[in-house]
Formats: C-alpha cells, structure tokens, sequence
C-alpha cells in the first residue's frame, strides 16, 4: 500500500508541474503586461520619470523580463529574478493581485473559507437527503411515491442552476421575504459579537445552500436508487431473505453495503466538482467565495490569481482521485489497491 502510494505521489507531482506548465503558458498568451501598467502609473503621476527605466525595473519586479521558460521558472520558484531572489509557487509566493495590489496569498484565503464552507454544508445536506430517499424509491420501486420522486429528480436534473437560483430567489427572497436577495453579511457586523457574526452569515448562506442542495438531488438520489436496485436483484439478496432475516438487515447489511461501492466513487467526485460548480451560485448571490474571485479575476486580467485559484482546483482533483482508489479498499475488502 505504501508503495502503491508513493507511486501515485510521484504520478501527481509530474502531472501537476506539467499543468502548471500548460497553463501558465495558455495564460501567458493573455497581453497583459503588469510592468508597462506599473510603469504607466508612475509616469502618471510624475512626467519627469523615464518609462524605459520604471519598465525594467517593474519588469525585474514581477519577474516578467526574459523569455517565457524563464518567467515560468519565476512563478514556480525554482529559476531567481534579477535581484537573486528566489520565490514563488513552491515557496508559497503566489505573486500580487494586479488589481488590488495584495499577496494573492491574503486575497484568496477568505473565499477559499466561504468556498469550502458552503461546499461541505451542501454536500452534507444533500447526501443526508439523497441516500434515504434512492434507497427508498430502490425498495418502493414502480409504486407511485417513486414515480412521483423520479419525476422531480428528472425536472431538477434537467432545470439549469441559474434558472432554479432566480425562482428561488423570487420565491424565498422577493416574495417570502425570508433571505436576502444576495449578499455575505449584514452592514455593520464588524460591531456584533464572533457568535452573531457568524450565524447571520448562515442566515446569508441560506438560499445558496437550499439552491446548491436542490440542484444536487436529481443526479445522486437517481444514482443511489439504480445502484440499489442492482444490489437488491442479486442472489446473495434473495438469500438472505430466504433465511428469514428482517427486510431491514436484508436492505441495510447485505444490499446497501455492495451498493456502496460505485456511489462513494461518485460521492467524492461529485463533492471535487462541486468546488467548480460553485462559480455560478456565487456570483449570482454575490458570495466572497473561490468561484467569484475567480470569474472577476478573469474579467480583470488579474493572471496571479487566475494561475492561483486554477492549481488549487488541480490540486484538489489529483488527490481526490488517488483518495477515491483509496477508499476502494476501506469500502469493499475484496478490493486491494496495493499496485
């Protein structure tokens, strides 16, 4: 296992430098140049500078001067800039916003909490509802409670997440009036105590979360009860029924446990998606998460941060895929994942 482990560690560091190649190369193409901008501002505000000098200079800054295998091994932290130094992606350097002026380090700490807060909330609720109610309509299948569930699952699966979001929001917040329209926190918050702070902004994350959990139901309640209904057709099923145990240890004990295999697959892999998924639900609610300053940063051509947040969503899927062949073996002992 161990060995099996390193050789994936290994697998997962080539192909995350070589992403971070393709992508910083993809991005690079972008004609945005910070240093002439710089450079710019400062002849701005003071017409006795030279601009070639503030250029070189801001270009040594940014580490942009020479060519692109060059600034490439800048951002990563393994080639020096002109002044000797050496930091970046690997030293934990993710550079300087170009709109704010900021580390992207302290830009994208807070989304990344907001992200990953209402992410694992959503995924949490979801599942909680979704495992139920596919092993329900598996049991109940052909009986008018599991129509009646199959026929919401389709709408919810088909309706896009935009269009769910603005009937919420007309529903729950203009005609209801039960959760703001959009939003983080209320004004003036900084005055009220950690406790009030931090369930007014589960009040905010409210709808988000009833809209991300919604949107979520349709695929995974139809997954589980297909892979239920498979488990519950075998013969080691109709066995243990014909030993008289309950229908309960039929269901939870022998069908549910096979059944669990595929759906923790896609468990893990619906959860690494929905940090990408998020980018719409936060924009549309105007949430300080990953996905907006994600969608700003590529409106403002802000590359550090696009680079940054593009390699925590790599990052992410390299490991939750090695943590899905892992979980393999802890769900179903007949599987070995030792090669």
């Amino acid at each position: 296992m161990v060995k099996y482990i390193l050789k994936r560690i290994m697998y997962i560091v080539l192909v995350f430098f070589l992403l971070s190649f393709l992508i910083f190369m993809i991005y690079g193409m972008v004609p945005v140049d910070k240093a002439a901008e710089a450079a710019r501002n400062e002849i701005t505000a003071n017409k006795n500078l030279d601009y070639n000098e503030r250029y070189e200079y801001w270009s040594a800054k940014y580490g942009t001067d020479g060519n692109k295998l060059e600034q490439y091994g800048r951002w990563l932290g393994v080639y020096k800039f002109s002044d000797g130094s050496r930091h970046g992606l690997l030293t934990g350097d993710l550079g300087t916003s170009r709109e704010s002026g900021r580390p992207v380090s302290e830009e994208i700490v807070e989304p990344m909490k907001n992200t990953m807060l209402l992410n694992i909330i959503s995924t949490i609720i979801a599942l909680a509802i979704t495992i139920p109610l596919g092993i329900f309509c598996a049991v109940k299948r052909g009986s008018k409670r599991d129509v009646g569930v199959q026929v919401g699952t389709i709408i919810g699966y088909s309706l896009p997440t935009f269009i769910i979001a603005i009937v919420f929001i007309w529903l729950f917040s203009v005609i209801l009036g039960w959760f703001p329209v959009s939003g983080m926190q209320t004004p003036g918050y900084l005055d009220w105590s950690p406790a009030r702070q931090f369930w007014d902004k589960m009040y905010h994350l409210s709808l988000p979360l009833i809209v991300m959990t919604f949107t979520s139901l349709g695929g995974m309640t139809r997954y589980v009860r297909a892979a239920m209904i498979e488990a519950l057709s075998m013969d080691y099923v109709r066995t243990a029924r014909a030993k008289g145990l309950r229908e309960k240890v039929v269901i939870y004990s022998h069908a549910w446990r096979n059944a669990l295999l595929p759906v923790v697959t896609l468990i893990i892999g619906w959860f690494l998606g929905i940090f990408g998924g998020s980018v719409m639900i936060e924009n549309i609610f105007s949430l300080n998460g990953m996905g907006q300053l994600y969608y700003n940063a590529l409106q403002q051509n802000d590359n550090d941060i696009i680079l940054s947040v593009q390699m925590f969503y790599i990052a992410i899927s390299l490991f939750g895929n090695l943590f899905i062949d892992l979980i393999y073996g802890v769900v179903d002992p007949r599987v070995r994942v030792n090669r």
